[in-house]
């Protein structure tokens, strides 16, 4: 059993937009009794294109179970979030919606969360949280704004990176296909893709093989395919503007737009991933979105520990296929290191 709480997050001030923002957080606990004393708290970012519904549903599938209350079963504080730009997060120009801004925005709001669970406010008869094992999590472009975000502040005693690369994230493609080639954009300025030439001279497929292809990556082979497609219909509004679809309860109709742009680039939180000096694992599916699975590692120069998890028959949206409990368990497993690692003073 477990208890669900939405929370708005103001972080207007540390957005410094020029208005009003707002974090979206689903917050879901344990019943005060099944609570253990130094529980671990996570902080899970979802893909661009989904919403924190993405970690609180049941999604469909060959499996059954939502990712947070599965965890939450574990004893965890599970808190599902949705950045600026995303889901219920407040809205703003997309441009604007960057890698500082964003991650700004997290830190606060979440650190606001981890302030009111210490002093028992957050929700009314919870013990207070004194000492709790911070896990930040992020699937896809959220494992990028995890990495940016403990480079920058170090929220978190660990961090599971899922699905996503730290030197270099591109989807994957079937054999005999070539993989689309994404481009490659500089956090520092705007402009035209640093790899111009190389979209210029590549030969792209056109949107009904793109779709396929990026079904492919997103979703293995023991996913219904009316699921894959009602899953990527979305991308159609990527590839083109004027495209329709029926947004899923999971979907997120709106990204922060900047990060979006940036976050297949090569390196392109490459400083943050040196500067992560807590223990990470990197984990995906056979069928995902990271070229050199075992590469991952000498990105995390500061880190004491680098695990990899490699999941069998999963493609890139991990909590949709047949192994979901699998790919949760060795979360599970790693965040007992960090309780372990934090306990020993690290």
């Amino acid at each position: 059993m477990h208890t669900n709480h939405h929370v708005f997050m103001d972080v207007t001030d540390v957005a410094c937009l020029g208005e009003k923002a707002t974090v979206a957080v689903t917050v879901q606990l344990p019943l005060p009794d099944a609570l253990p004393a130094n529980p671990v708290i996570c902080f899970a970012k979802p893909g661009a294109g989904y919403s924190r519904r993405y970690f609180t549903e049941d999604l469909p599938g060959p499996a059954k179970g939502a990712q947070a209350a599965w965890h939450v079963a574990q004893g965890w504080i599970f808190v599902s979030v949705d950045s600026l730009g995303v889901g219920e997060g407040s809205q703003h120009a997309p441009d604007r919606l960057d890698y500082p801004t964003v991650t700004a925005a997290n830190h606060a709001a979440e650190t606001e969360i981890v302030r009111r669970l210490a002093e028992g406010t957050l929700v009314p008869g919870l013990p207070k949280v004194l000492d709790p094992v911070r896990i930040g999590i992020g699937q896809s472009m959220g494992g990028s704004l995890t990495i940016a975000q403990q480079g920058q502040y170090h929220s978190y005693d660990g961090i599971a990176v899922l699905g996503y690369s730290a030197v270099w994230t591109n989807p994957s493609a079937p054999s005999g296909r070539t993989t689309p080639a994404m481009p490659w954009r500089a956090r520092d300025r705007n402009g035209p893709p640093l790899n111009a030439a190389l979209l210029g001279s590549a030969s792209q497929p056109d949107m009904d093989a793109m779709l396929v292809m990026m079904g492919w990556n997103f979703h293995h082979d023991n996913v219904d395919p009316t699921i894959v497609a009602a899953d990527i219909a979305p991308l159609k509004r990527h590839f083109s503007r004027e495209a329709e679809y029926a947004a899923l309860p999971w979907h997120s109709l709106t990204t922060p737009g900047a990060v979006v742009s940036q976050c297949t680039t090569p390196g392109v939180v490459a400083s943050e991933a040196a500067a992560v000096r807590v223990p990470v694992l990197c984990a995906m599916g056979d069928r995902d979105s990271v070229p050199d699975p075992r590469g991952e590692v000498r990105a995390y120069l500061s880190a004491p520990s680098v695990d990899l998890f490699i999941c069998p028959d999963t493609a890139h949206m991990h909590n949709f296929g047949g192994k979901r409990v699998l790919f949760w368990e060795r979360i599970a497993l790693f965040a007992d290191w960090v309780r372990a690692w934090k306990e020993a003073g690290r």
